[in-house]
């Protein structure tokens, strides 16, 4: 019975702070360069990180799993598609008709697609697909994409080559 008052008492608490900060978790400086550090190496220890950032191994351990389930970061390895099975690579613009974010939400359900966004300009949505061949690239715009209802036009970017895939933007 403890255990789930204090449960409850903890999601109000997040529910109020998010409701203060707009959803966003407050970040500081010190998780913000515990960011930096994982960004510029996923698997730095996180005793090293500690001595960058201040903090013992412990603590930076207990702020990458707050920042982890607060969803404000992941830990992955990222790979070129090309060398791992997934010959071909496509950036998707699709014109919606109707509500952009229940086409997002469908899209992000769809296995191929690792990246939506919905944007200003000439594209409702930008959608990156990762797929094993020109075959199941057709499949998934064709059959998949344009069967969603609300999806008007879409025009697809297959990726020549990856030059460049980077994720160290840093943090403001």
């Amino acid at each position: 019975m403890h255990s789930e008052a204090v449960a409850s008492r903890s999601a109000e608490q997040r529910d109020s702070r998010e409701s203060r900060t707009g959803g966003k978790p407050h970040l500081d400086a010190v998780s913000l360069a515990i960011i930096e550090q994982l960004q510029e190496d996923g698997r730095r220890p996180y005793a090293a990180i500690g001595k960058a950032v201040g903090l013992s191994e412990a603590a930076v351990r207990q702020r990458v799993q707050k920042l982890l389930d607060q969803g404000v970061m992941q830990i992955v390895a990222v790979t070129d598609p090309l060398t791992v099975g997934f010959r071909r690579q496509a950036m998707v613009g699709i014109n919606i008709e109707g509500d952009v974010e229940s086409i997002a939400e469908a899209l992000t359900d769809m296995s191929e697609v690792e990246y939506v966004v919905m944007t200003a300009g000439s594209f409702d949505i930008l959608a990156e697909i990762v797929c094993e061949d020109d075959d199941q690239l057709l499949d998934v715009i064709n059959k998949r994409i344009r069967a969603l209802d609300g999806v008007r036009s879409t025009e697809s970017f297959v990726y020549l080559k990856l030059k460049k895939q980077t994720y160290m933007w840093g943090t403001r």
